[in-house]
């Protein structure tokens, strides 16, 4: 493994009631996160490949993660999300390198496909900074109950060379949506839109 990972974290998010209303089935979000070294904090680096190897290993690992946490399938994934949060000595650059050329596929083929982009975020921050992962739609990035996001904090992350990586997903939409637009039940996702 490339990434030297100081902790990965998961959390499961599950909304049972809302305004004195069940929520069935419950509307659950997981997230998985890693804290990693930044292999390029403190100095400018032209090739950021290393960043990018980095975030291969992570679409897998915390993907695996996620559904290991929630008991679910790749299947059962209606919703998925990515962000990073760099320390001090990165740049955004270094969270973009993460996220964007390589940690897709590997998550994807975790999950057995997804035709919509992956919804992303990326930020500085330190240690106890809020990092929110935004979710979409895996298919069909039209279908509005399932924009969403999951919050993720840890206190003591990231230090000024790490990175904080972190991956949702969730087998649902928001509770009790009402805002209209394209249902899961009704999306084709042959474009990755509706």
């Amino acid at each position: 493994m490339t990434a030297k990972i100081r902790k990965i974290l998961s959390f499961l998010d599950s909304v049972e009631r809302e305004f004195d209303r069940t929520v069935t089935p419950s509307s659950v979000r997981i997230c998985a996160a890693a804290v990693v070294e930044n292999p390029c904090a403190g100095r400018y680096v032209e090739d950021l490949s290393p960043l990018q190897d980095i975030g291969a290993e992570m679409g897998k690992l915390l993907a695996e993660r996620c559904l290991s946490l929630g008991g679910l399938d790749p299947a059962d994934i209606q919703s998925f999300g990515k962000a990073a949060m760099v320390g001090e000595d990165g740049e955004i650059e270094h969270a973009a390198a993460v996220l964007h050329p390589t940690l897709g596929a590997p998550l994807r083929a975790v999950l057995g496909g997804g035709k919509a982009l992956v919804p992303s975020s990326k930020k500085m921050g330190g240690p106890g900074d809020t990092l929110d992962v935004p979710l979409g739609h895996k298919d069909a990035a039209y279908v509005r109950s399932h924009f969403d996001g999951m919050p993720v904090r840890v206190a003591d992350a990231p230090r000024p060379n790490e990175i904080l990586i972190a991956i949702a997903l969730a087998p649902g939409g928001r509770p009790l949506p009402r805002v209209g637009g394209l249902k899961h039940e009704d999306f084709v996702g042959d474009d990755g839109l509706r």
